[in-house]
């Protein structure tokens, strides 16, 4: 659905439509995973070792979900605030992806997880190159 709204969207906006709905979606989805992991990490037997884990999870959801809201809004834009908000998206899922990364071998969904994070790392990057 992002990308038809964003086809809806009646004035400009100052960033490519297909790869902002791109990044919207990577950041829905990582906020997703994000979120899903740090419940399954709560189910763990072994889930005082997943402390940190989780933590960051529940950071990168709400990082992410934040952004993707506010890339979903274009009147009144402001590219220091997109800036801002993608940087600290890459911040936080190069740290919750290798977090998950630690702990892959033992549990899917942290491997499943740490892909999400990944995807998201390099959309946001990838979108932060092209704002001006």
């Amino acid at each position: 659905m992002t990308n038809p709204m964003l086809r809806t969207y009646p004035a400009e906006i100052n960033l490519d439509r297909v790869r902002l709905a791109r990044v919207i979606d990577e950041l829905n989805a990582c906020a997703q995973a994000c979120t899903a992991c740090a419940d399954a990490c709560l189910s763990e037997e072994a889930v005082t070792e997943l402390t940190k884990c989780i933590r960051t999870n529940l950071d990168c959801a709400d990082i992410c979900a934040a952004t993707a809201r506010v890339l979903s809004r274009h009147t009144g834009y402001d590219a220091n605030i997109t800036r801002s908000l993608l940087a600290a998206c890459i911040t936080a899922c190069r740290a919750c992806g290798d977090e998950c990364a630690s702990h892959a071998g033992m549990h899917e969904h942290c491997a499943i997880c740490a892909e999400a994070c990944r995807s998201c790392e390099s959309a946001c990057r990838e979108l932060l190159s092209m704002v001006s």
